[in-house]
């Protein structure tokens, strides 16, 4: 197969100088470029009337991510709604937890979350509290862990707050990479959206996550690595091997430094 000099990376580029990527360029002699395929719209005030929601109802809101918390509390400024302090707060990770500080004193709220990061072992700690009256913040794709709420029989709305939408690219934008690495299928369909006449060619493509694996599949692309099948826990670690494998270079080559 075709030998991998240049990698599109759809997500934002690392802000630590640290990042394992970087050592991924000066390893291989590779060139990784970050590009977004999609980005986060909020819904407008008017939007979020639209699905009849009133904030007064609830006691308790679940969070899966930073950008869930971010316009909720947007909403609620733009809606005059003024949080009380006895709304409780459940999150999928520690991280988004700590995120609150944000937004609220966080040593005066009632603050949950995942003890291991997984939104299915949030669920127990909310069947904990099932007389809460839940608001679930989510984007407009967010219906994976919907089955698992469903079980529950808890009571919550799922609340859309935020939406993503292909991050278009410039007409004179060079396209010339030797692999795309996706995150979530809206990435796959970004791509099509942007280029619909798409050709995979020699093209690697790697994806990490069952969802988004399926999703370059049903688009009837030829997936060349799935992250998510990988013994490897480090998504640049697993990148890493792929390249020496396909470049035929030793797995553990060093770094080389400048």
């Amino acid at each position: 197969m075709k030998e991998i000099r240049k990698i599109l990376i759809s997500q934002p580029r690392p802000q630590v100088e640290k990042s394992p990527y970087f050592d991924i360029e000066k390893k291989r002699g590779v060139e990784l470029v970050f590009r977004p395929f999609i980005k986060v719209e909020g819904l407008t005030s008017r939007e979020f009337r639209q699905q009849k929601i009133s904030l007064t109802d609830f006691s308790a809101v679940i969070f899966t991510a930073r950008t869930a918390v971010d316009h909720f509390f947007r909403l609620c400024d733009e809606q005059r709604y003024q949080v009380p302090d006895t709304l409780k707060y459940f999150c999928s990770s520690e991280s988004i937890g700590l995120y609150l500080q944000k937004y609220i004193p966080f040593r005066k709220r009632k603050i949950f979350h995942s003890p291991t990061g997984k939104f299915e072992d949030l669920i127990p700690i909310l069947q904990k509290h099932h007389k809460e009256k839940y608001l679930f913040a989510v984007s407009d794709v967010n219906k994976d862990v919907l089955a698992n709420l469903e079980k529950s029989k808890l009571q919550y709305t799922r609340a859309v707050m935020y939406r993503t939408v292909p991050n278009d690219f410039g007409p004179d934008e060079p396209y010339d990479y030797d692999m795309l690495v996706f995150f979530s299928p809206e990435g796959i369909k970004a791509l099509q959206s942007n280029f619909p006449d798409f050709k995979q060619g020699d093209m690697h493509i790697a994806t990490f996550g069952s969802t988004t694996a399926k999703a370059v599949l049903d688009a009837g692309l030829r997936l060349d690595l799935d992250g998510f099948q990988s013994p490897t826990k480090s998504i640049a670690a697993t990148i890493d091997a792929y390249i020496a494998e396909i470049n035929g270079e030793p797995e553990n080559k060093e770094t080389q430094t400048a």
